[in-house]
């Protein structure tokens, strides 16, 4: 990968669906030459796909928490799996396995506060091999991807 490809990366970054003509353009290269590194950055699994960058407020879904979540290893499942059954949750759009005093870290959007507490409350925290929660609303996303 050089820069020309970094530079490919960020444009479609900023818009999946620019045209391959607007790239060329914007990057001051031939399409066919923007064509090839884009068939080869996708061949090499360094973009894994294409998606949309959705308005969450206009979903109803405008509150977005972030759940610190320790697990259980008594419960007799793996925290892998104890990470799979949360991302199967409705609202959850992240789940991470992390270092430190936490072992979980999980990204949820829903329509309030206390919808999310609900969630916490009787989904989350109803799954074997959660152990503690802790609880951090999004006051605003700064930068988000």
């Amino acid at each position: 990968m050089d820069e020309q490809d970094e530079k490919l990366i960020r444009e479609l970054k900023k818009n999946a669906r620019a045209s391959i003509s607007i790239l060329s353009r914007k990057l001051g290269l031939p399409r066919t030459t923007i064509h090839y590194r884009m068939r080869k950055l996708i061949k090499e699994g360094i973009i894994k796909g294409f998606t949309v960058k959705l308005d969450y407020k206009k979903l109803g879904k405008g509150t977005t928490a972030f759940i610190l979540a320790t697990y259980d290893p008594s419960s007799g499942i793996s925290q892998r799996e104890v990470a799979k059954s949360i991302s199967l949750l409705d609202d959850v759009a992240e789940v991470h396995i992390i270092s430190g005093e936490w072992d979980l870290l999980i990204k949820v959007r829903s329509s309030s506060v206390e919808e999310i507490g609900r969630i916490v409350v009787d989904k989350l925290r109803e799954i074997r091999g959660v152990k503690s929660t802790m609880t951090c609303v999004s006051f605003v996303a700064v930068k988000e991807e």
